[in-house]
């Protein structure tokens, strides 16, 4: 049987793939597991459950909450809140178990879930695993006293604002920002941190009706808020999806700062307060070439790590690392939460830009980005894309024609039968010529 768990939680097509009765099951096993670990001896556990505002997430948090309840957890309902406010939450209020229903960007139809751990952290692969194995088992079942009780947590999105505003260096006094919070979660969180950070806010996406989060707006639809900053002559634009556990920018003008762009802005902001560890951003292998020479160039050191925020997380728990994330906006700031903000994250861009007077435009020129393109070579044996002969001898030879004006980068997808060819160049048009070239080697080297 494939596993249920993926690189961010469950997730799937709400009441298809992602039912009630899976979502009951799934926490119900979550219970039992860490249970069985040693995580609620000695007292009454006790959970937070949040959701975004997707019309499916009603009953799926229902679910939860009662799979929770009936295994003998008492249980907080944040209501809708972003992913990042229910991790914080977990740690801020002690509580042993968090649930996040959501399915970040994706489109409304889906939906998924996610569990942390004591502290806000995200499961490792052995306890998810360890759920999965837990799913239909037989269990004895508290009753009286001993199930769970299901109350409202009435002051959460309270106690995350003042989180958000007490990790910020400086105020925002004087920006004018434009927030796309995509019809999600942080709709409303969102806005009211920026203006309490001093900021003049104008907000797009922000009406969630259940059915339209991500629908055209967010960080995965940039074309409205790049109008929006324009239009309103605004200092710069911040984005966030659906869930908020990340964020994409745009300048005054209307050009996007991507999240590389972003980490080395703020690399060089926490360096100068000297709250970046190691002088190390950890970033994955996907991020631009443009990035890491701008890090060396400015005296940071960085580490690659596989693509995904829990890889990125993992090294930067490993090391010591206080900040990481990935080209999509998925940042991760250690020393203010476990998992990427992108209301923090903005917050923290905005701060970085009121501290120096400077423009987000003037500010992004540290890095300077090389063309980067993607082809996705389809119906080929992908396991073999590492070991091929005649693919890396191709390689080899792209890498020694582009020097260190490029570079050359082949994945495979670990859900499709495809390889991903990356290349970077000093140009789009070398860029796409030698991706082209890769991309037919593979073509013809892996066909099934």
């Amino acid at each position: 049987m494939a596993r249920l768990f993926g690189t961010d939680g469950v997730r799937g097509l709400a009441n298809r793939d992602l039912t009630a009765e899976l979502t009951l099951d799934l926490s119900v096993a979550a219970a039992h597991v860490l249970r069985a670990e040693g995580e609620f001896a000695g007292h009454r556990p006790r959970a937070i459950v949040g959701r975004d505002p997707r019309a499916s997430g009603e009953f799926l948090a229902s679910a939860t909450m009662a799979g929770l309840a009936s295994a003998g957890v008492d249980v907080y309902d944040a209501g809708v809140l972003p992913t990042p406010a229910i991790a914080f939450l977990v740690a801020d209020y002690g509580v042993d178990l968090g649930a996040m229903l959501s399915a970040s960007h994706n489109a409304m139809p889906d939906n998924g879930i996610k569990f942390f751990a004591r502290g806000g952290h995200k499961l490792d692969d052995a306890v998810e695993n360890a759920i999965e194995e837990r799913l239909g088992a037989d269990w004895e079942r508290p009753v009286g006293d001993q199930v769970g009780r299901v109350r409202p947590l009435t002051d959460g999105a309270e106690r995350y604002l003042a989180h958000l505003l007490s990790a910020l260096p400086n105020r925002l006094d004087g920006l004018h920002v434009v927030l796309d919070t995509a019809h999600g979660a942080a709709s409303e969180v969102a806005p009211e941190a920026f203006r309490r950070a001093g900021a003049r806010v104008t907000q797009i996406g922000g009406e969630p009706d259940g059915l339209n989060i991500n629908d055209g707006y967010g960080s995965t639809h940039l074309d409205k808020i790049q109008a929006a900053v324009v239009e309103y002559a605004a200092d710069l634009g911040v984005a966030v999806d659906g869930d908020a556990d990340r964020c994409l920018a745009v300048d005054a003008s209307g050009q996007v700062i991507d999240g590389d762009k972003i980490m080395t802005i703020l690399a060089l902001a926490m360096k100068e307060r000297d709250q970046l560890a190691n002088n190390t951003v950890v970033v994955t292998v996907m991020s631009n070439l443009g990035m890491l020479h701008a890090l060396d160039r400015e005296g940071l050191a960085y580490v690659q790590t596989a693509v995904g925020d829990r890889y990125v997380l993992e090294e930067m728990k490993r090391r010591g690392h206080t900040l990481g994330g990935e080209q999509s906006g998925h940042v991760i700031m250690a020393e203010h939460g476990t998992t990427g903000d992108g209301t923090l994250t903005g917050l923290m861009l905005a701060a970085r830009v009121a501290q120096t007077g400077r423009t987000l435009t003037e500010l992004a020129e540290v890095m300077t980005e090389l063309p980067q393109v993607l082809v996705n070579v389809k119906g080929v044996d992908k396991d073999r894309a590492g070991s091929d002969e005649g693919i890396q001898a191709v390689v080899k030879d792209v890498e020694a024609e582009l020097g260190t004006s490029g570079r050359v980068l082949l994945r495979k997808s670990g859900t499709e039968p495809l390889v991903r060819v990356m290349v970077e160049a000093d140009t789009t048009e070398r860029a796409r010529e030698c991706a082209d070239r890769l991309a037919d080697v593979v073509r013809e080297r892996l066909a099934l």
